[in-house]
């Protein structure tokens, strides 16, 4: 999340001081019809869904969603800017649509949870009451991982994992690619936003360094064994890209044990690799406000109950997108919206009074291959026996072409867009 200007953060305070107003002499955590109140934490995909869809099942309800940004920029499509193949004005998302719709937008930052008074403080000293507390903060990068890559290491070696000014800063360093020089994206081990997007990302510099940059090569270090749809990727890259691509494993040095920004090297067990352009992938975690609440298990990651998406660790706090555990859904875009409106859903019936519905929940990446080609991963989820479980695929599903999938993409992304943010 961004940084609150001074302006914003007068209008902030002032706007979560009358919030809070209005709120006193109601006690906390009175569930009344008519007069509940949801705060929902972070403003992605999760956030935003979850907000509109609570607004839509039960409008006398007061939903305020807390995030310090006046827009939001999409991690989907980013690798596209990245690519030179968008602007960064077509993934930059306005969030008057959820004001529309009666979601009070509140421009701030939730610094502390107080669950026993059922409070979160705002960085601006104001505190919001709630009846329901909704957790989207998504995550936070592992920095030290690895040895030398800093908070300040990303100003030469860009992460791009959070879109926005990342984003551009990995662009440019792209543009200035000379030919025969090297690209080199770092892969961590462990759960990550968008598992596949790494990949995307190098086909994507790919058919944009054989526009501007011919002889030039892309290296991926992966700190793991294999990767999402290995074989589409692979087969791709040697129609497309012969050559251009080399995917190093963990078996042959793919973990960077350490990185020198000034020098611009990579070095891992295969030796020091020098790079023009290098793209760090840290490890991720829980946001650092979803730790100090408590909704962090020994696993790094938040549990929660899968009917509800409410915390096993911290009651009425609900977990949605990157930062709670719903294996086995990825954590991407599309399963975050899923998992806000299974939660929007199980929060409406809990103020009626009645039992959350079961999940029946979807998620779908799309990963370009060339402007015109993609691929992707679909998958069905429900609950079996008090767990997250996948349903099978459809037998004698259609065989859909890589065109049309990069249409596919574009319309899913228009989409998404649209049933999150109300816009």
């Amino acid at each position: 999340m961004g940084k609150v200007t001074r302006r914003a953060f007068l209008a902030a305070s002032a706007a979560a001081a009358a919030l809070v107003t209005r709120a006193r002499g109601r006690a906390a955590g009175a569930a009344r019809p008519g007069a509940a109140r949801v705060v929902v934490v972070g403003g992605g995909f999760a956030g935003a869904a979850c907000a509109l869809e609570l607004r839509a099942l039960k409008t006398a309800l007061e939903v305020l969603l807390v995030d310090p940004d006046e827009r939001y920029v999409t991690c989907p499509m980013s690798n596209s800017v990245i690519a030179g193949l968008r602007a960064m004005s077509s993934i930059t998302v306005s969030r008057s649509g959820l004001a529309r719709a009666g979601v009070h937008v509140v421009r701030d930052r939730v610094i502390a949870i107080d669950v026993e008074r059922r409070q979160v403080r705002l960085e601006s000293g104001a505190a919001l009451a709630y009846d329901k507390l909704v957790l989207a903060a998504g995550i936070r990068f592992l920095w030290g991982h690895p040895q030398g890559y800093s908070e300040s290491a990303a100003a030469r070696m860009p992460h791009a994992w959070q879109a926005g000014a990342q984003t551009r800063l990995l662009a440019a360093q792209l543009a200035t690619m000379r030919p025969g020089g090297v690209v080199a994206i770092s892969v961590p081990a462990g759960p990550m936003r968008c598992p596949p997007g790494p990949f995307e990302r190098a086909s994507l510099m790919a058919a944009y360094l054989a526009r501007r940059a011919r002889r030039a090569k892309v290296l991926i270090f992966d700190a793991n064994n294999h990767f999402p749809r290995q074989d589409v990727f692979s087969a791709a890259w040697q129609e497309l890209y012969p050559g251009t691509i080399e995917w190093i494993p963990v078996t042959l040095g793919g973990a960077l044990e350490r990185v020198d920004p000034e020098r611009m090297t990579l070095y891992s067990s295969r030796g020091a690799q020098r790079a023009d352009v290098i793209n760090i992938i840290p490890p991720q975690a829980p946001a650092a406000i979803a730790v100090q609440a408590g909704l962090a298990s020994e696993r790094g990651w938040c549990p929660v109950e899968p009917s509800t998406f409410e915390s096993t660790l911290v009651p009425g706090v609900h977990v949605i997108g990157d930062a709670c555990i719903a294996d086995p859904m990825p954590k991407a875009a599309s399963a975050a919206h899923a998992q806000a409106r299974q939660c929007a859903r199980a929060l409406a019936a809990a103020f009626d009074g009645d039992p959350a519905p079961p999940p029946a929940m979807d998620s779908v990446c799309y990963s370009l291959l060339a402007q015109d080609r993609a691929l992707s991963i679909h998958a069905s989820f429900e609950m079996r026996d008090g767990v997250i479980a996948p349903l099978p695929a459809a037998q004698g599903a259609l065989t859909v072409s890589e065109h049309d999938e990069a249409r596919n993409a574009a319309s899913w992304y228009r989409r998404i867009v649209a049933e999150s943010f109300g816009i």
